[in-house]
């Protein structure tokens, strides 16, 4: 199985990854609006998170047991392109509901929204990250995901500035307050973009069925070292790897969530100013996942290590060109450029081995969080927006591994992953409730930043022996395979 990547297929996959990041980090421009008008605690404002992240584990929850019920897998059943426009059409239902909330200034109903729309994304997630493997050599699976990641993360750069523009109106015009009532457009038209992008889908060439266990003979040396087991559960490199999604998307999202209210703190920075400094956050992920999708190309070994420098500052370049057209200023951003080269040779050593990169990126994470804390003014900022550099290839590589020799069980086992989800959320609330004075302060709230990467550290090391003993080595791989 080492057929060509189908490019046309893939380019349209890769759309609703860019709506998951726009509305992710959009969220982060929500925190601190609604903290503001509905005078919420730092932990009670987390809860815009919280209803969004825990949607993925409810939607999960809900596709398993309506597989169970049939007897069927859902997604082989209804078919994945259809599954995919099913649940942009439920996600469009969710940001309706922000009409009416915003009308009766309900916060209860605004999460609702984000809860549902949150629904929509759980299934479209069920559903395109095996395709986005699979549509293509599964040996380079986990450089697709970084490329779709990359697109995800042109969502997380533009989302929170134009939301921003959309909720506080002209960056310049100096107003540091906005109404509820402000919100009703923007995600009206982002309802609409979703039907719109539902009905493509529906008409796309995207595959609705794939051949899962032809997938898992192939990414094992030997057939005799394939695991057929009963249950996706069975397999340890699944639900180590539940708790690796679990622990990642907590501290991604923790680490932004929470950025607001340091800046607030500790640099007296007012909330509609913050835009930008969130939006290189979700734009470091970009450059990671621009980087380390190099290999998923076929060029010469020498083109793909000009693109290795190549990439990373093309994704700068494309956060510094949005922000100036919103006309911030990107002067005291220029010396991000030197943090970038990090995470360059980070992604030189890993080698494209998924097990390797995320031990190495872990470790990265851990370092930046640790500086973050113990330094203070642009440095500490920069710090922590760097966690997004070294968080950007992370989710890639844990799915890829997680999956790995699945076969069958393949969309089971990544609805389990998708459930896990709800890390993004529940870490965000804990960081928000250590974040109080009482207990560590918003600057030593990170530590349980520190907390989630030594997990992921540890599955590195223990997912890549458990694969080699199912006959899946990563190191022979990703050697000249691509």
């Amino acid at each position: 199985m080492n057929q060509q990547t189908k490019w046309s297929q893939f380019g349209t996959l890769i759309s609703v990854f860019f709506f998951w990041g726009f509305v992710a980090a959009s969220n982060d421009i929500l925190i601190p609006v609604f903290k503001k008008a509905f005078n919420l605690s730092q932990a009670q404002s987390m809860l815009v998170s919280v209803a969004f992240y825990v949607a993925y584990t409810v939607g999960s929850l809900i596709y398993f047991g309506i597989s169970k019920t049939i007897k069927h897998d859902l997604l082989n059943k209804m078919g994945y392109k259809n599954g995919i426009a099913l649940g942009l059409l439920i996600s469009a239902i969710g940001t309706l509901l922000f009409y009416p909330a915003a009308n009766s200034s309900s916060f209860t109903l605004m999460i609702t929204g984000l809860f549902v729309v949150g629904l929509g994304f759980s299934l479209q997630q069920i559903a395109a990250n095996p395709l986005a493997i699979v549509i293509g050599d599964p040996k380079t699976g986990s450089q697709r995901l970084n490329m779709a990641g990359g697109i995800n993360n042109f969502g997380t750069t533009i989302g929170p500035l134009l939301v921003s523009f959309a909720i506080f109106g002209s960056v310049t015009s100096g107003s540091g307050t906005a109404s509820i009532e402000s919100v009703k457009v923007p995600y009206l038209v982002l309802g609409a973009a979703f039907i719109l992008v539902a009905l493509f889908f529906k008409f796309s060439s995207i595959p609705n069925k794939i051949d899962l266990e032809d997938v898992a003979a192939h990414e094992a040396d030997s057939e005799k070292q394939v695991m057929h087991r009963s249950s996706a559960i069975q397999y340890p490199q699944l639900w180590l790897g539940m708790i690796g999604i679990f622990v990642y998307v907590g501290v991604e999202v923790a680490t932004a969530a929470n950025l607001p209210e340091y800046m607030r703190q500790h640099m007296n920075i007012p909330t509609d100013k913050i835009a930008p400094f969130v939006s290189l956050y979700w734009a470091s992920l970009m450059m990671g996942r621009w980087t380390a999708s190099v290999g998923a190309f076929s060029v010469s070994m020498g083109a793909k290590k000009i693109l290795n420098f190549l990439m990373p500052y093309l994704a700068f370049a494309v956060f510094l060109a949005v922000n100036a057209i919103a006309r911030h200023d990107i002067s005291s951003f220029y010396v991000y450029g030197f943090v970038i080269i990090a995470m360059i040779i980070g992604d030189i050593l890993s080698k494209g081995n998924p097990a390797r990169m995320l031990l190495i990126f872990a470790s990265m994470g851990i370092t930046a969080l640790v500086i973050g804390m113990l330094s203070e003014g642009k440095t500490s900022v920069f710090a922590f927006i760097s966690v997004g550099l070294f968080c950007s290839t992370l989710w890639p590589c844990i799915f890829t591994l997680a999956i790995a020799g699945l076969g069958k069980h393949t969309n089971q086992g990544s609805s389990m992953l998708i459930m896990m989800i709800m890390g993004g959320g529940l870490v965000s609330l804990l960081q928000g409730w250590v974040a109080s004075d009482h207990i560590l302060g918003i600057r030593y709230s990170y530590v349980v930043g520190v907390a989630c990467f030594a997990y992921l550290a540890f599955y590195a090391i223990r997912s890549k022996a458990i694969l080699k003993a199912q006959g899946i080595d990563y190191d022979i791989k990703t050697s000249g395979a691509h």
